[in-house]
């Protein structure tokens, strides 16, 4: 890092016309030689689910410690080995039946984050439990924009019967901010990126927002003026990281404006959300993209991202699979169908790996943006075809600021809770709760 005598504060933001960018972190916000708080960069934390679980057998690493080897699901996060821990053990015990029958699917969304076994019902009397990030949000939500973000890639409606006469709110939403307030995530890139760095009234109508919509001019170009008066007081060391970011904002406006004008093209005579792009790989990329920026730039700090509900019926032509995913997991040993899923296992987790190579890309504060996370990747399932909970299939990728060692596979004792997991990773951003559902504890062995 470059020290000059330049000093403009953490929050800075370029405005104009109802617009505000928040901007990633610059040699020029960090006080000369000083050791104050404000330069020590923030921890963020999100957690990134697939549905309906995984072929064990190709997640599940042979040896423990450093000298792990990747299975064939993992194979494509190689590179990333000595940025992540995979986590062996640890379990879901809420998302079991415990006398209520069949929705396994439903009771693993619900209480993935929250350690809770949601009550059985289809109406509006849905009740869960608050999860791990929105208790984060509670305590340390007021320093960011954003409390925390919501993300998904795949729509579904939260009222009515998903799964064996459970809520389609549970099925649909990991972060619940009370146990009766379920948070839905946004599956809408468009959407999501005017909540970033714009301002959108969602109230008004298809139509209405669509007309104001060929009025609006380019985030970029309404704060071009505050953006030439800041860089011309920057080094050339700023100077650079002010470029590459808005040029990664202006292309992710340019891709988004692309899926809008795909999607009418395909399907001109069905109105879809705009932004939202037909192929699902352009779909996840961006998404991830949406939550590198917002984490770039320090609008918020805690994340969820569903990258397919419980109970997923999402198809994958792209890599030559029309099946639907959640029929398949149901495979009765049919080594055709097991095959498929482990290839759309694998392309879970090669999005994911592009993800965490994107993050250690980016410099943020004396180190990277992954250096300064902690990202989950798990499932609410660990054997789909079975609707088992115990030893779920859990990644963790990040530093937490450069505290904890990975590059390990830890097999933890049976019937470890995963939010034990979670009481580790909120110590972390200092929040400390008495518990998190059936937490009994924080788990050990990631320092």
């Amino acid at each position: 890092m470059i020290i000059t005598h330049k000093r403009i504060p953490r929050r800075t933001i370029l405005k104009g016309m109802g617009t505000a960018i928040a901007l990633p972190m610059l040699d020029a916000m960090t006080p000369a030689l000083s050791g104050s708080a404000e330069a020590k960069a923030p921890v963020r934390l999100a957690f990134v689910y697939v549905p309906n679980g995984v072929i064990r057998k190709d997640w599940n690493p042979k040896t423990v410690g450093k000298d792990f080897e990747f299975m064939r699901i993992l194979k494509p996060l190689e590179e990333c080995k000595d940025d992540l821990f995979v986590l062996t053990g640890l379990d879901d015990y809420n998302g079991k039946t415990l006398g209520d029958g069949p929705g396994d699917h439903a009771r693993a969304g619900a209480s993935i984050l929250t350690g809770v076994h949601c009550k059985k019902t289809a109406g509006a009397d849905i009740q869960g439990g608050v999860s791990a990030d929105q208790i984060a949000a509670k305590e340390i939500g007021s320093a960011t924009k954003l409390p925390s973000l919501e993300l998904g890639c795949e729509d579904s409606r939260t009222v009515g019967n998903c799964d064996s006469g459970y809520s389609c709110a549970y099925t649909n939403s990991l972060s619940w901010r009370t146990p009766t307030t379920p948070l839905p995530p946004e599956v809408n890139p468009r959407l999501t990126f005017e909540r970033l760095f714009g301002t959108i009234d969602t109230s008004l109508a298809p139509e209405v927002r669509a007309r104001r919509a060929q009025y609006r001019k380019s985030i970029l170009d309404m704060v071009r003026d505050d953006t030439q008066k800041l860089v011309g007081t920057l080094g050339s060391s700023d100077k650079r990281k002010i470029d590459e970011y808005l040029n990664s904002v202006r292309e992710m406006e340019r891709r988004i404006e692309n899926a809008e004008n795909n999607n009418r093209e395909v399907t001109p005579a069905i109105e879809k959300p705009a932004g939202i792009p037909i192929d699902f790989l352009e779909y996840a990329k961006l998404t991830y993209d949406l939550l590198l920026l917002a984490f770039q730039t320090d609008l918020t700090r805690l994340s969820t991202l569903v990258v397919g509900r419980e109970g997923s019926m999402r198809v994958y032509p792209e890599i030559g699979i029309p099946d639907p995913h959640h029929p398949l997991t149901h495979h009765r040993n049919n080594p055709d169908w097991i095959e498929k899923i482990v290839q759309i296992n694998i392309l879970h987790a090669q999005l994911f790996a592009n993800f965490i190579k994107q993050l250690k890309a980016t410099p943020d504060g004396d180190g990277t943006l992954l250096d300064h996370s902690m990202i989950v990747y798990s499932s609410g399932l660990g054997d789909g075809n079975r609707h088992t909970h115990e030893d779920l299939p859990v990644l963790l990728a990040g530093r937490g600021g450069c505290h904890f060692k990975p590059g390990r596979h830890i097999v933890y004792k049976q019937g470890t809770p995963i939010t034990n997991l979670y009481m580790t990773l909120l110590d972390r951003m200092g929040v400390r709760p008495e518990k998190i559902g059936d937490s009994t504890g924080m788990i050990d062995q990631l320092t």
